[in-house]
């Protein structure tokens, strides 16, 4: 049976079971979860690390196939177990997608990842809330970027969801809870009806809902 290394509150093993659940796979059943990183430990035993050295979550084990790095492990899910189409492989779709997972590893969580972190898992006492809110500020100024595409099609990749809106998604809620629970500290929050809409689809059109975590304390 397929294994997936981590804790459910991680963005990126929540990126990897939602992939999962859109292919209809189900823990347990098609595939188990162990929890690991942060207070559940094991990432750091010379079990986990012979399959993954950097020590981190999500780690995927299929079969003498062992991935790391969430967006990777996706983009096997899709491949390989993606017999019903749920996401476009068409060369437009795909590479549509693939263009926000790189910008959403490499642009977005970057400034996302100060205010969130430094919010819930730094003691307050050593928070540097400049840092904190220019890194909300910053990421205000990104997803105008996606707000702007979004104005003319419905997903990140075209007319049809990918895994693309798997990254984005589950980094948008970040951005919104962040401020949600912190408005004082973020600078406030930039209106974005696209990405409202977006978010509107994926809460209806996909599941979403069964994968994001709709308060702070739960995903620290």
């Amino acid at each position: 049976m397929m294994r997936l290394w981590g804790r459910k509150s991680s963005i990126n093993v929540q990126k990897v079971l939602w992939c999962l659940a859109e292919l209809g796979m189900q823990e347990g059943k098609d595939f188990e979860r162990i929890d690991a990183g942060l207070h559940f430990g094991v990432n750091r035993t010379p079990e986990f690390l012979k399959l993954n050295p950097n020590g981190l979550v999500p780690t995927l084990e299929d079969g003498d196939i062992v991935l790391w790095e969430s967006n990777t492990i996706m983009r096997y899910l899709a491949r390989q177990y993606d017999k019903q189409g749920r996401y476009p492989s068409d060369i437009a779709s795909q590479y549509g997608s693939e263009k926000w997972l790189d910008w959403q590893v490499g642009t977005l969580w970057p400034a996302l990842r100060a205010p969130f972190l430094g919010l819930t898992r730094v003691p307050e006492n050593e928070r540097k809330y400049d840092a904190i809110k220019k890194g909300y500020q910053d990421t205000n100024n990104l997803l105008e970027l996606l707000d702007t595409t979004l104005a003319n099609q419905d997903y990140c990749s075209g007319k049809q969801f990918h895994i693309g809106d798997i990254a984005l998604g589950l980094c948008v809620a970040r951005w919104i809870l962040v401020d949600e629970t912190f408005p004082e500290k973020t600078g406030g929050r930039i209106k974005l009806k696209n990405i409202d809409a977006w978010l509107k689809r994926l809460e209806t059109e996909t599941l979403f809902n069964e994968i994001v975590e709709k308060q702070l304390n739960i995903i620290k």
